[in-house]
């Protein structure tokens, strides 16, 4: 049996239930992420949690910042906040302009898709598909032909050194293979930002440095920001500007 990819190499894309109205035309004014008066409770039991207690935050075009904080305090609820993957309890959120909290799942999920590429701590990688086919996949999601995304996909596979492996499976290769393969995945749509939430977190030392090595360069030829939250001090260190994340407030580092 061939393989088949889920649903989106015919050149069209997703069916959707009910009519949703397009995407307002995005803004390109060097300001990529902004939000104002960011909160978050999550609800447990009878008991109110406020994670996250206001959040003011702009994001440039080409800029690399890092967020770093404890475990529990709030950081990746802030990421998924402003990648339109989960909705606040108050505040705002923009992207490229367009204000995420008022947006529907459909219309969040084609704006990530245009504007955002994400790379977590697991690659994420569907196992039975090759390099160049999961780094694809978000240019079959937004309806591109095999015969366009493919091509694509390649060229941004040589950019982080793995053109030998595109036919490779992720069971084929090292960890630090798999999340080069995810980086390039997060760049192919050309995204004006990539969220990484502990993307060297399952790496040994080495594989950490190179991965973070191979970012700071795609960032300065692409001109795409990068939020990174991380627990390595070290590598926030070196990225542009450093925030922590302190009883749900940002702090400078």
């Amino acid at each position: 049996m061939s393989k088949q990819y889920p649903g989106w190499e015919r050149g069209r894309p997703r069916p959707h239930a009910g009519e949703t109205p397009a995407l307002p035309k995005m803004q390109d004014t060097g300001m990529v992420i902004s939000c104002r008066g960011l909160r978050k409770t999550f609800v447990i039991g009878k008991l109110d949690v406020p994670v996250l207690k206001g959040i003011d935050l702009d994001v440039q075009r080409g800029e690399r910042l890092a967020i770093v904080g404890a475990s529990g305090s709030g950081k990746s609820t802030l990421l998924h906040l402003l990648g339109g993957l989960d909705s606040g309890s108050g505040g705002s959120v923009q992207i490229l302009g367009q204000e995420v909290q008022q947006m529907n799942e459909v219309q969040r999920g084609e704006l990530r898709n245009h504007a955002l590429g994400f790379v977590y701590q697991f690659h994420h990688l569907l196992p039975e598909f090759t390099a160049l086919e999961n780094v694809a996949m978000p240019l079959f999601i937004r309806g591109m032909k095999s015969t366009e995304a493919k091509p694509r996909a390649a060229a941004m596979l040589e950019q982080v050194g793995l053109a030998q492996r595109i036919q490779h499976l992720p069971s084929e290769l090292s960890g630090g293979e798999r999340q080069r393969v995810a980086v390039a995945r997060a760049l192919v749509t050309e995204p004006a930002c990539v969220l990484a939430d502990e993307p060297t977190g399952n790496l040994d030392r080495g594989s950490a440095h190179a991965l973070f090595e191979l970012m700071q360069q795609l960032n300065t030829k692409f001109n795409t920001s990068f939020i990174v939250v991380t627990h390595d001090l070290e590598l926030a260190g070196r990225m542009q500007r450093c925030l922590r994340l302190v009883d749900g407030v940002l702090l400078q580092g």
